[in-house]
């Protein structure tokens, strides 16, 4: 399956690495927790509402861009997924086993998922970020073991330069040369 999640706490290096793998000719789908801030902090509301109302609102918004995604055959890199939306409104109010399994089944991405280590020598706070290196710490811990539970395999990206990145991640994926490269 050619959508590839690349996971790990904020401020890890994971929108770098999207830039650089669309940079290559890669399409990639950006994540949608910093667009929504954006917004809600230029409407003069708080950055985040309530935790439920914030990751049902990334859940819809990555739920749409996995829809519109699902009809492309080529390489497609996701700055994190709605399985992690899903996460977070799993942790927010918890929801039958059987609802979150079928949702968790709806969205099928390459089966490695690339996981950006937290990496204190880059971590940096910004507008949109505002959380510790701690926090970072306690969200890769908690996506890891999500994703694991999901039944994906996890491979962890290493602190390198983000071309090196990139080309990390294209050789485990065997070095797919042409980024409209499909699936056979």
């Amino acid at each position: 399956m050619p959508r590839v999640v690349l996971t790990g706490g904020p401020g890890v290096g994971k929108t770098t690495l999207l830039r650089e793998l669309g940079s290559l000719g890669y399409a990639v789908v950006e994540e949608s927790a910093r667009a929504l801030i954006r917004e809600r902090t230029a409407a003069g509301l708080s950055p985040r509402p309530d935790a439920l109302e914030f990751a049902r609102e990334i859940l819809r918004r990555d739920m749409a861009k996995y829809e519109q995604a699902a009809e492309s055959a080529r390489w497609m890199f996701f700055d994190r997924s709605p399985l992690e939306a899903l996460a977070m409104v799993q942790e927010a109010a918890p929801m039958p086993v059987s609802e979150v399994e079928a949702l968790i089944v709806s969205f099928r991405f390459h089966r490695t998922v690339f996981v950006l280590r937290p990496w204190p020598g880059i971590y940096a706070r910004d507008s949109e970020r505002d959380h510790s290196l701690g926090h970072c710490v306690a969200v890769h811990k908690h996506l890891v073991a999500w994703y694991g539970r999901c039944g994906y395999q996890l491979h962890a990206v290493p602190c390198l330069p983000p071309a090196a990145r990139a080309q990390h991640v294209l050789q485990i994926l065997g070095n797919p040369a042409n980024p409209a490269q499909v699936f056979a």
